[in-house]
């Protein structure tokens, strides 16, 4: 089976309800997927960084321990390992505040062996980042020319909103890369003051990808293909906290798509079934996830959502 791998920031999150710290976990949004992933049974990879620090420490372990080859993962001196401070409110959504001390150099790595068929996932402002451009796209490029499926979830935060117009290059070229592209309502008020899912498809994503995963919260997901469009409802769970639903959705249909595409080359070889299929496993992890006080599926579910598969 192909494997998966992620590339994205790593910070250390302490989730706060009531204004105490109830939980302090390694998190990142592509972090939180590439951990479900692996402890679901994929084959994972992550490129990121880390202070060579305890907190650096902790997260390389926790990687590995969830079965991920942290190999690409870059231990920096002259820095610290980034906090990220969660607090949930009253409906369990939180509000970030992020506290980051990087040196001038930078992600100094090598990257994975890729193989045709891998399925690479990547998004949010790691991606974007000027500081980190030249590298990020030198992967994107090498992930392409590889023939892996590119996995853009875009998740453009609201505190980079005055950066949008200086970032629109880097977001184009990274839409050009992916073959299948997931964005949220708020990704896409927070870029161009749109919330219509069809619209949005029509005029900022389908020339770049016809596959398409629209997300709204507690709302329904909305799926556009070249072929077809579907909604799914979401699943009715007990809230415990919002982190990292997303991005356990990502992973969901990641694992959905290493199935689906074991005898297919590409997403838009996909039947409307088959697709279904993967959906269902993106809203199955989510579900998953806000259900626990951590960012990502717990192992006992994962062990026993495999078996089941």
């Amino acid at each position: 089976m192909s494997k998966v791998i992620g590339i994205g920031e790593t910070v250390f999150d302490i989730l706060f309800k009531n204004g105490q710290p109830v939980k302090a976990v390694p998190g990142g949004s592509v972090y939180n997927s590439i951990i479900s992933l692996g402890r679901v049974g994929a084959e994972t990879a992550f490129i990121s960084e880390v202070g060579d620090d305890k907190i650096g420490e902790i997260i390389l372990s926790h990687l590995r321990d969830s079965g991920v080859d942290a190999s690409s993962v870059c231990c920096f001196s002259g820095g610290k390992s980034p906090l990220a401070l969660a607090f949930l409110n009253e409906r369990n959504d939180a509000e970030y505040l992020f506290y980051k001390d990087y040196p001038n150099n930078r992600l100094e790595v090598e990257f994975p062996k890729i193989n045709k068929g891998d399925i690479v996932l990547y998004g949010s402002y790691f991606v974007l980042n000027p500081v980190l451009r030249d590298k990020t796209k030198a992967f994107l490029k090498y992930a392409k020319d590889c023939g892996a499926i590119l996995y853009y979830d875009i998740n453009f935060r609201k505190n980079h909103v005055a950066e949008r117009i200086k970032l629109g290059e880097a977001l184009i070229e990274n839409l050009e890369f992916a073959d299948i592209v997931r964005g949220s309502a708020d990704d896409f008020n927070y870029l161009y003051e749109m919330t219509d899912a069809e619209k949005i498809y029509k005029e900022k994503i389908k020339f770049y990808s016809p596959e398409f995963i629209f997300t709204c919260g507690d709302g329904d997901v909305k799926l556009f293909t070249r072929n077809f469009t579907e909604e799914f409802p979401v699943k009715k769970v007990d809230v415990v906290s919002t982190v990292g639903a997303g991005d356990n959705f990502n992973a969901g249909v990641v694992y959905g798509l290493l199935s689906a595409l074991t005898e297919k080359e590409c997403p838009s070889l996909l039947s409307k079934e088959e697709w279904c299929n993967v959906i269902s496993c993106g809203l199955d992890f989510s579900a998953r996830a806000c259900t626990l006080i951590e960012n990502y599926i717990d192992k006992e579910w994962a062990t026993a959502y495999r078996q089941n598969k």
